[in-house]
């Protein structure tokens, strides 16, 4: 609820995509300053304390959130600073809660929890979104309602973090820089990760425009913000029902090139949205899109956990994090700065086709690449009892 309405308050002070991609730049630099470091802390110190630490910090800003709302501040300066404090925390906190499933799981089982994980995204993906535009569009609830609601939605968090068993691993020592260095050269000498890495970001840097939806809203479809809420629902939708028919996801062989498929499908899902005449069609390609993004997620989350080593996987899981979240800034700063100088929608479509191009050029070249494409693991997840 909190993605869904600090960038619409942003461009309700400014009416300005620029100025809601430059959020974007803001929470990707301590994604990426914060983010490798705290794989290697993941690493180093209990997983389950650090998730818990930082779930209660990541809940406070909410209610700050709430607060400025409330008093109805409107400093845009404030609105970046907790944009800027939420992503410095959520680069330790997401990767640290990636390690716990394949610390859970035995390996064979790996992919349909990766699957599980992805469809609780999606239902609250699908859920967060719709309920925030109508709190926004309800009279006395608006921004606060949102923010507030996502400050409270922590104590279930907190509660299911808390009651993990404790997970025995290998904790590395030695300085972070170093424990850092040695996480991107795993990664830099594995075919099947650094392929895996190459594809998301070409789904995320060019066609993920949500930094235009609000314009595109504005500009298509009058500007409600039920419809705004419904682009993000639509799209976990899409990806909700991939993740519930997500038993021939298990069953694929070539993880990397399936991956660059659903790649091209979200491009083409995004610069489809961006012409199709008609509120309808417009939501059918984002669903399109959502399952897509699913299909990409699983295989990319396969490939990388089984491909890497316990003693490793908190400094791997965090690369997987900031490439995932600067492609994802990068690509809201690039639609944002493409959207004022074309339009939403001609940026929309324009970085849809470039995904397409993007992850064509890399099928040339990666594919051929011994060893791209094993499902066979390196290493082994460790198996509960």
């Amino acid at each position: 609820m909190t993605t869904f309405a600090l960038p619409l308050q942003i461009y309700d002070l400014t009416r300005s995509t620029f100025a809601v991609g430059v959020l974007a730049v803001a929470e990707m630099i301590p994604s990426l300053a914060v983010g490798l470091a705290g794989g290697a802390l993941a690493d180093h110190f209990d997983r389950r304390w650090l998730a818990l630490s930082t779930s209660v910090a990541l809940a406070l800003i909410s209610a700050v959130l709430a607060i400025q709302a409330s008093a109805g501040l409107d400093l845009l300066w404030l609105l970046y600073a907790l944009g800027v404090m939420q992503a410095a925390l959520n680069a330790i906190n997401g990767p640290v809660r990636r390690t716990f499933i394949p610390s859970l799981l035995p390996a064979d089982e790996l992919a349909a929890g990766l699957a599980l994980d992805r469809l609780s995204f999606q239902i609250t993906l699908t859920m967060g979104p719709a309920l925030a535009g109508l709190i926004v569009a309800a009279p006395g609830l608006g921004l606060r309602g949102c923010y507030l609601t996502d400050a409270l939605s922590f104590a279930a968090s907190l509660y299911g973090v808390a009651r993990l068993p404790e997970i025995p691993y290998a904790r590395v020592a030695g300085p972070t820089l170093v424990a850092v260095a040695e996480g991107l050269r795993f990664i830099r000498g594995s075919p099947q990760l650094l392929g895996a890495f190459l594809a998301d970001l070409s789904a995320t840097v060019f066609a993920l425009p949500l930094a235009l939806f609000p314009a595109i809203n504005a500009e298509r479809f009058g500007g409600d913000p039920r419809t705004l809420g419904l682009f993000t629902t639509t799209i976990g939708i899409g990806g909700l029902l991939t993740a519930i028919f997500s038993r021939p996801i298990n069953r694929l062989t070539n993880h990397t090139t399936a991956m660059l498929i659903s790649v091209a499908v979200w491009g083409a899902a995004f610069a489809s949205f961006a012409i199709v005449p008609g509120l309808g069609l417009a939501l059918a390609m984002l669903a399109l899109a959502g399952a897509a993004d699913t299909v990409t997620v699983v295989l990319r989350g396969t490939i990388i956990q089984t491909h890497t080593p316990d003693e490793l996987r908190g400094r791997v899981t965090a690369v997987e994090y900031v490439a995932a979240v600067s492609g994802q800034q990068l690509g809201n700063l690039e639609a944002g700065a493409l959207g004022t100088l074309t339009s939403p929608a001609a940026s929309a479509f324009i970085g849809g086709t470039l995904t397409i191009l993007t992850a064509t050029a890399i099928a040339i070249v990666h594919l051929g690449v011994p060893g791209h494409d094993t499902t066979t693991p390196n290493v082994t997840t460790t198996t509960r009892p």
